[in-house]
């Protein structure tokens, strides 16, 4: 028992824990349409994204093809079951969340580390309140498929000294249910910051608070 409450307690150190929470009716309303209908397949739309989904398989957005065929789609979304064709456009009408809340526990060196969306594409964040903007490496911007060199060309310190970096807007950052729009982001060429950065330009616009060492972001109505 002992070596298992060790065990327990490095893999709670080790572990990054995000506990989604909302206040009462939390939910979250979604524009839905059909763009292709295959068996056992189709194309999306949701909230203006279009995702290939497969039957069982769940978008980043929590919509999941539960069937497909030629004639139709049925989907799940926050409990409920909606039927989609070509023609038909589904805007669900839940009754809006009062707030939105994630609690992010403390990692190693007590730093706040947490997993959530950049444009809907999966990414790992280093809570960063020193920085100013979301700041992310070359490599990262490659892997999200963004074309970072269009933006515009800026001078930045980092640990190597001065060097170009380029800013650039994300369509969305998400961190758990909490998303926010038309983010302001910087990309320095290479492999640094080893993890992306959730600087200012995304802290700013959420409401931020401790809690015995647990970070707590809420949105703002």
């Amino acid at each position: 028992m002992c070596h298992l409450h060790k065990t327990l307690i490095a893999l709670w150190r080790s572990t990054l824990v995000l506990a989604l929470c909302a206040i009462t009716s939390q939910v979250v309303a979604a524009d839905l349409s059909a763009k292709m209908l295959a068996n056992g397949t189709a194309l999306i739309e949701i909230n203006g994204k279009q995702r290939m989904l497969r039957a069982g398989q769940t978008s980043p957005e929590g919509v999941t093809l539960v069937s497909s065929s030629r004639a139709g789609a049925e989907v799940e979304f926050q409990g409920q079951t909606y039927n989609l064709t070509l023609e038909r456009r589904i805007a669900t009408s839940f009754e809006e969340a009062a707030s939105a809340e994630v609690r992010i526990s403390s990692g190693q060196g007590g730093h706040y580390e947490t997993k959530g969306y950049i444009n809907g594409m999966p990414a790992d964040f280093l809570v960063d309140t020193g920085a100013t903007s979301v700041s992310m490496s070359g490599q990262h911007a490659e892997e999200l498929g963004l074309n970072y060199l269009s933006g515009n060309p800026l001078q930045v310190s980092t640990a190597n000294g001065v060097t170009t970096a380029y800013g650039i807007w994300l369509d969305s950052v998400a961190v758990g249910l909490i998303e926010i729009k038309h983010v302001e982001a910087v990309v320095i060429p290479g492999n640094s910051p080893r993890t992306i950065l959730l600087g200012n330009s995304y802290l700013g616009l959420v409401d931020m608070s401790t809690e015995n060492g647990v970070l707590v972001l809420k949105s703002r109505l």
